[in-house]
């Protein structure tokens, strides 16, 4: 079955696209599957990480929400997997791939979404970047053994590096195409903005309901992309003012974002009680405990560091015998 499936990328898929046969390989050789083929094997092996089932009670933008509909890192994550799935088949790209890199790209996330980064990143030596984390995941904490193509989309989905796949690259401009308009369904729900507020351009370009604005761009994704480049075109510049604006409106200044201030005292003070507490890791720690520590708390959610945070500096209620 995979051979066949190999034959068909071969006859269908676009001579940009990254053809499973022809993949750079694992850091550690095995033995093919019989019936998936390799980035399959690894889109299977990410969803069945617990890095990606503790996604699910992750920050999203909005630190501890009351209410069911906010989106988590996990809903962030399958939304960016849907959108880059639909444009990497508009364009004949290996669907696979995208889906492997799209649902690994954010496993390396910390509880409390950016606002646990920036602290882990004043505070760890060497400072902390969580598409590193996530390479990090799937490499060394995991041990996923994943191929080369979805390590590297994994790693470059942010930052100044690209990758070196298309499929990467789709997933890097979807991933920014799915938080821009969900952060913005979600700051109307919470009521820090109104659908009035967003630039009146943005609005002519894209319309004003998130399908409406989903649809545009990856319309325009899908049009823009030619002959070995992903592009939005113009729509580009557009999506860019969005994101400028909601920096302004959202995440900067906003009521629920006052609540970082918090998330990152919490971060900070488990960091350092570890740090002279090293036995309450709960597995031997290495010769570089203060990275064992950062990759411990990297890896928890909102609610299991706050329980820490909990045990480990507020009192504990007790009753006299």
């Amino acid at each position: 079955m995979r051979l066949d499936t190999e034959q068909l990328e071969k006859k269908y898929f676009s001579p940009w696209a990254v053809l499973s046969s022809q993949s750079r390989g694992r850091l550690v050789p095995e033995r093919p599957c019989d019936i998936r083929t390799d980035f399959q094997r690894d889109r299977d092996r990410i969803t069945h990480s617990k890095a990606f089932r503790r996604l699910k009670h992750k920050t999203q933008v909005f630190v501890a929400p009351e209410g069911d509909h906010y989106r988590t890192r996990l809903t962030h994550t399958l939304e960016v997997a849907q959108i880059a799935r639909t444009a990497a088949r508009a364009l004949r790209l290996n669907e696979d791939l995208t889906e492997a890199i799209a649902l690994g790209h954010d496993l390396g996330h910390t509880p409390f979404g950016h606002a646990g980064e920036e602290e882990l990143n004043v505070i760890h030596p060497g400072g902390f970047c969580h598409n590193k984390q996530s390479l990090r995941v799937v490499d060394h904490l995991e041990k996923l053994n994943l191929t080369w193509e979805v390590r590297d989309g994994i790693l470059n989905h942010s930052g100044p590096d690209l990758p070196a796949t298309l499929e990467g690259m789709v997933v890097r401009i979807c991933d920014r195409i799915a938080y821009c308009n969900h952060d913005i369904d979600d700051a109307v729900r919470a009521g820090i903005l109104r659908l009035e507020d967003i630039p009146a351009d943005c609005v002519a370009s894209l319309g004003l309901d998130n399908s409406s604005r989903i649809n545009a761009l990856v319309k325009a994704l899908i049009e823009n992309s030619r002959e070995g480049e992903i592009s939005l075109g113009s729509m580009g510049a557009v999506l860019d003012k969005l994101r400028d604006f909601l920096f302004e409106a959202v995440y900067i200044g906003s009521r629920p974002k006052d609540e970082e201030k918090k998330a990152k005292h919490v971060v900070n003070k488990v960091y350092f009680h570890l740090l002279n507490n090293p036995g309450l890791l709960p597995e031997p720690y290495s010769d570089n405990l203060r990275q064992d520590i950062c990759d411990y708390i990297a890896g928890m959610t909102d609610r299991f560091v706050i329980g820490l945070y909990k045990r480990y500096f507020l009192p504990t209620p007790w009753q006299a015998v």
